[in-house]
Formats: C-alpha cells, structure tokens, sequence
C-alpha cells in the first residue's frame, strides 16, 4: 500500500522542517517538499503533527516464554508501538533463560512470528541467569545476539565479569550491565534505604548496593576494553563514576529510566506495590543528579525497564509486591510534558535520548529518518492531552506510580518497515 503523509513536521537531517513524505508498498520512505501523486492507496493529512524516528527502547521485559501471564510478545510489543517504539531490546527474565544459541534461536522465532515491532533478544550472561555460576558460550551465542546481561541480578564475582567482558570484547558484544552487589544487601529489601523505609518499617536497599558494582565494573571495562552500559541508573555516585570512566576514554554508556527521573523516595505517598522496582526510587539529590548527568551527556539515553507483573503481584504492600513498573506508552508524553514543556530541554534532545543516540551507541538501525530507506516512524499530537488511565494500558502490566497524571501529547500513529502497527486518531 501506497501512502502520502502531507504537512507534517517531520524530524529530518537532524532539525524539524514541514515535508511531505510517501511510503511505498516496499516500506520505503521518500521525503520532499511537496508530494503530489494521483495513484496513491491513502493520503493522511499531518498538518499541526510531529514525526519522528521511531523510538528504540533498550529496556523492556516481555516475559514470555514463562511467563505469559505477565506479559506477552505480542502485547508487550503492541504496547511499545503505542508509545511509539519501533525497536525494543528485550531483557533475558524468561524460561528457559537465553543462555544458549538454541534457546536464543527459539526466542528470536517467537519475536518474529508474534512482535509487532523489531525486537532484539539479550542474551544472559550467565547460565539460568543466576549472576553465578558459569558464564554462557558468548562464541556461539554471538550468532543471534550481540547484547547480553543479567538484568534482575548483578554478576556477583569479579572475576566471573572480567572473563564475562574479555569474551564480549572478543566478539565485538556489550554488556548491559544491572549493576546490584547482594553482600550489600539485606534479604527482603524493597525501597531505597532512606527515611521512608523508617516510616513504613520496611528493609531499605542501600545506594552502595549499585555504585559499589559499577566502580568494580567501570575498572575492568577499562581493563579489557569491552563495551560496557549501564543499565536504569539510580544513584549520583553511578553518575559520577560513569562521568570519570569517559573522560579515561572507556567505551561505556548508560541509561535511565523516566521514573527515576522524575520521583523519588519523598513521592512515595503510601505502602503500594506500584511505587516499588529495582533499583528503588532514590533521594531527590539523587534524582537531580541523573537529570544533570543526562542534560551533561553522561547519560546518553532514556529507556523504560518496562517490567509487567499481575494485578495480584502488584496491588499490594511494598514487602509483598513484585518490582518493576509499566511505562513505555506513557514514557514520551512524560518527558514531554516534565521536560520539554518546562524548558530543561530541547524536543531534540528528547529524540535523540529516545532514539539517535541509543542507536549510535548500539550500532543499531533506526534513530534518523532518511529518503529511500525503511519506514520506522512515528506520529505524535503534540498539542493534545491525555490522562494516565492504566486500564487503557495495551500491556497486561497495570501498575504505575503516574496514574491519573495530565500529560502533553499523544501517540498517533506507529509504523515498522513501513507498515502502520499502531493508529488511533489519524
């Protein structure tokens, strides 16, 4: 099918200008001032609409397979491209675990047969993901990835996450680091150690717990040389010692989550499931902290650590929930709204947070749209508003401590490869 976007604002050669641009039945884009053709299947009217690269999210859990009744790929994805994401990386908390060239073969077919949008499988670094233990045959795996981590565990020994990056060095892979050092840790931890856990007499999770492994790791990724990313960065120290290790010239990025960035411990109004992940909500020293170190570029990145659990895992107290929240369809409208909106930052530099820049750092496809190439899109009101209704969540995830927020902007239409996988409204 042939389509011709008309008088939309279209970011285009790294600035925002009003072009048309047609998508042809092969999914290619073709951009100019003006489009007129009279045998075309469709033509949408973008006037007062922004496009942009398609959002990457380097972040998401889709559980499935294991745990289906969490999440989906197929619901997972369809959630994604509601936010606007046209690729996502999917983090390896599933069973069987892809700690082996057939077990990630497998879930690549799943990716394939059941996404929506391109999905990216990581591969654990260890065998069942345990953080321990033995470490997968990168040599072989390589083949169907070149990403891999632990996330929900860090890798306990450093000697077992030397070896770890020297083998990922040797393909050419990253590692995506969750960076948690459990001997820092007190069995059945569920918010930041701070004055809320004294509050709700609950066990706090102590900041060292995270900046104490990324120390250890940011020193051996300058040893070996391995691509190294940290992944949902919670703590000022993590910030600072990523900001240190670039200016040694290591080969290191990070990320952080919109949560992170615009709570922390102090919002936490009452004992609920939906303010609890991991890592926790921090300080507000701490939140300011990765708002500077992504404004500074020592943050290059924002993904979702989209992280779907059960209504029943969820809609309890902080001791007995599940960590991990929902986000990824209300992730831009978010930034959006907290950022752009009130002048911390350029709607630029947000797509290139969502996008350009996550796509320069992995070596991935997508972040620029150009003339002649695959259609990754997406298509945004900007002027709209929306309120945050979980219900209307197209992920089976319900839980989010942004519910019943007032956000700017909205998600119009998504497009992969050139085919429309998300619309509503347009």
């Amino acid at each position: 099918m042939t389509r011709i976007f008309q008088n939309g604002t279209i970011y285009f050669q790294g600035q925002f200008q009003e072009k048309d641009f047609l998508i042809d039945d092969l999914g290619n884009i073709t951009i100019a001032d003006k489009i007129d053709l009279d045998e075309v299947d469709e033509i949408i009217d973008c006037s007062g609409l922004h496009v942009f690269p398609g959002f990457i999210d380097p972040h998401v859990h889709l559980r499935e397979p294991g745990f289906e009744y969490k999440e989906t790929i197929e619901t997972g994805t369809k959630a994604a491209a509601k936010g606007g994401y046209t690729t996502v990386f999917a983090m390896p908390n599933v069973k069987p675990a892809p700690d082996s060239l057939e077990h990630l073969q497998s879930l690549t077919k799943r990716f394939e047969q059941n996404g929506v949008v391109h999905v990216i499988p990581v591969g654990s670094i260890t065998k069942e993901q345990k953080g321990i233990g033995e470490l997968v045959d990168f040599d072989t795996c390589i083949e169907e990835t070149f990403l891999f981590s632990d996330d929900g565990k860090g890798v306990q020994e450093e000697s077992m996450m030397r070896e770890a990056m020297i083998q990922c060095e040797k393909n050419n892979a990253v590692i995506l680091a969750h960076c948690e050092d459990e001997s820092l840790l007190i069995p059945g931890g569920s918010i930041h150690a701070g004055k809320k856990a004294e509050e709700f007499g609950l066990i706090g999770i102590s900041s060292e717990s995270e900046y104490a492994q990324v120390r250890r790791d940011l020193k051996l990724a300058k040893e070996t040389g391995c691509q190294y990313h940290i992944c949902h960065i919670s703590t000022k120290e993590t910030v600072e010692a990523l900001r240190q290790a670039k200016k040694d010239g290591c080969n290191v990025s990070g990320e952080v989550t919109p949560h992170h960035l615009f709570l922390c411990d102090e919002d936490i109004t009452e004992n609920h499931g939906r303010f609890k992940m991991n890592p926790p909500l921090r300080t507000k020293e701490d939140q300011e902290a990765l708002l500077q170190g992504l404004l500074d570029g020592t943050i290059e990145m924002i993904s979702t650590d989209q992280a779907p659990h059960s209504e029943e895992e969820k809609n309890c107290t902080f001791d007995k929930a599940a960590m991990g929240i929902v986000g990824n369809e209300i992730a831009f409208p978010l930034l959006y709204t907290y950022l752009v909106k009130e002048k911390k930052c350029t709607l630029k530099q947000l797509v290139d947070w969502m996008s350009t820049n996550v796509a320069d750092v992995f070596g991935v496809e997508g972040g620029e749209i150009e003339n002649f190439a695959k259609a990754n899109i997406t298509i945004f009101n900007l002027n709209d508003r929306q309120q945050v209704r979980s219900r209307e969540f197209l992920s089976k995830g319900k839980s989010t401590p942004f519910e019943g927020r007032w956000l700017q902007s909205k998600c119009l239409m998504t497009l992969v490869d050139g085919d429309i996988v998300y619309r509503k409204g347009l």
